[in-house]
């Protein structure tokens, strides 16, 4: 079990076993529990060029020090002759890798494990106390809160659609203190490309982020996406003839040559993976690899694992098996839908329905306090990083703006746009205020007219097309007694789909429309 920057543990109560293929490397050292372990503060001494001299200055005789290997079988062979031939040792620490501690008692061995990650991350506090700014200090400033939220807003949907034309990704955007001041120091370019170290990083991340070449004070959205347009075909290349130059007869097909990680200085890090959760967890990897390059660099050299070993822990064949035994995608697993209304009966059913066939989704609702409810609801049912909400009215140009800028830093942007906030109204034609019709037109029309408009902006930054969808009534097409404000506008509706349709062709994006009868359960619209 690991716990990417915190203390993983797993203690193991040995007993002398058979050597076989299938024999776990802890199993070669009898006798003993073993913990193993990968902190920052150990992985930055693993990782550094002096590591065994460090390794010796830090702990002494206590932890010894062993050169990068691939764990497999020949590696617990080694680590139990290394624990036989070194008695008074507690622990070794495997370059590029990690900690192994062991002890008589369970206990005992955890104790030591915390003692020795302590040891370790007081050393390199100490020294950094002493060197000053990390990573070659600042080169750019952090743009202000509220740029950085517009610049994400106007460039993930961009990148997501560059980096998922084979295959959609769902965006995650990382802003943190750590990510800034690392994307804007002077050693940061070239400090990440040396990519990641320990096989846990970039398992996550691919061996390096994309870093692009942009100037936060001068720059402009506009030249972001040109720079990150210019930089990617480099990236793929440069990925393709990592893969060509490592490749053996038994590795598995090369796989998505995109980036995972995207540094921009100002803005942080952009990540995009199969769904939020691998791209939020591989934000923190990385983020845990820039600890380690910052302890690294404190106190000696930044020293990746060789080219050759990263792509024979990538390309694992093992690590390929389990991918190969994850189950298949759901229907609408890498998409994300935006849904107004959505806190209401047909938009909370609209959206469980999304979400069980694999979609990520944007509840959208004037109501805060039932758009909260809603969430908390579906969030509890299909998990956290798949539900997010955003309050606004749908008549409001500055609201929905807002939303669809809220969706795409949550998610790097929206395939599928459900129309759906409503009224019902009801009166004579001579007794329907010019109030009531005005308000059946805002809503139901206008509403839906710049629902649509900012998801044609999306979807058309993307290039990968995309679906509108417009929850409009029977009314429509049926005429409805006493209903003329509420009719007329839901057959606009209607109407504007159709045009739609016929805009949206060209580029992918589809545009339908349904026709409900009353709905009445989970409705906000009818009273008793």
């Amino acid at each position: 079990d690991e716990m990417v920057g915190l203390l993983a543990h797993c203690t193991y109560n040995l007993n002398p076993a058979p050597a076989s293929i299938d024999t776990p490397l802890h199993a070669f050292i009898p006798h003993k529990h073993v913990d193993h372990l990968h902190p920052d503060a150990i992985i930055a001494i693993a990782t550094a060029k002096d590591g065994a001299r460090l390794t010796h200055d830090i702990f002494g005789s206590k932890v010894g020090w062993i050169g990068w290997q691939r764990p497999g079988f020949d590696f617990g062979l080694k680590l139990g002759e290394f624990v036989q031939a070194h008695a008074g040792m507690e622990g070794v620490i495997l370059a590029g890798h990690g900690l192994f501690t062991w002890g008589p008692t369970a206990k005992e061995c955890y104790e030591t494990s915390l003692n020795t990650i302590e040891r370790a991350a007081t050393y390199l506090a100490e020294q950094a106390a002493k060197k000053g700014p990390s990573f070659g200090g600042a080169a750019h400033q952090p743009l202000p809160d509220t740029k950085r939220r517009e610049l994400f807003a106007a460039v993930m949907p961009v990148i997501r659609g560059l980096v998922g034309q084979k295959d959609r990704k769902i965006g995650h955007a990382e802003d943190s203190t750590l990510a800034l001041e690392f994307v804007n120091a002077r050693d940061g370019k070239k400090l990440a490309a040396l990519g990641t170290s320990c096989p846990d990083h970039f398992l996550r991340t691919k061996i390096w982020p994309l870093f692009v070449d942009w100037n936060p004070a001068v720059g402009t959205a506009e030249t972001l996406t040109a720079a990150v347009e210019a930089a990617l075909p480099g990236y793929r290349d440069a990925y393709a003839a990592y893969y060509q130059r490592c490749k053996r007869p038994e590795s598995p097909p090369m796989r998505d040559a995109n980036p995972v990680v995207v540094l921009v200085p100002g803005l942080g890090i952009m990540t995009f993976a199969r769904d939020k959760s691998t791209a939020r967890v591989a934000a923190e990897y990385y983020l845990n690899a820039v600890q380690v390059i910052r302890g690294a660099t404190t106190v000696s050299e930044y020293v990746p694992l060789p080219e050759a070993e990263a792509f024979g822990v990538e390309y694992w064949p093992l690590e390929e098996a389990k991918l190969k035994r994850q189950p298949p995608e759901k229907e609408l697993a890498r998409r994300v839908a935006l849904i107004t209304g959505g806190a209401g009966g047909i938009g909370r059913a609209v959206a469980r329905k999304l979400l069980t066939a694999g979609a990520h989704v944007v509840l959208l609702d004037i109501d805060p306090a039932a758009l909260e409810k809603a969430a908390v609801e579906l969030r509890e049912a299909f998990g956290g990083d798949r539900v997010a909400t955003g309050a606004g009215d749908v008549t409001s140009e500055v609201d929905m703006r807002r939303s669809f800028d809220e969706a795409a830093v949550a998610f790097g942007g929206v395939d599928i746009v459900i129309a759906n906030a409503g009224i019902a109204s009801s009166a004579p034609i001579e007794d329907t205020t010019l109030a009531e019709w005005n308000r059946n037109i805002a809503i139901l029309e206008t509403g839906y007219f710049l629902a649509a408009r900012e998801g044609f902006r999306v979807l058309k930054a993307q290039k990968t097309g995309g679906t509108l969808a417009f929850v409009a009534s029977k009314n429509a097409l049926a005429a409805g007694k006493n209903a003329s404000a509420y009719s007329a506008a839901k057959a606009a509706e209607v109407h504007l789909a159709r045009c739609l349709a016929e805009e949206g062709a060209p580029v992918g994006i589809r545009v339908n429309v349904v026709n409900p009868d009353a709905v009445l359960a989970g409705s906000r619209i009818w009273n008793e």
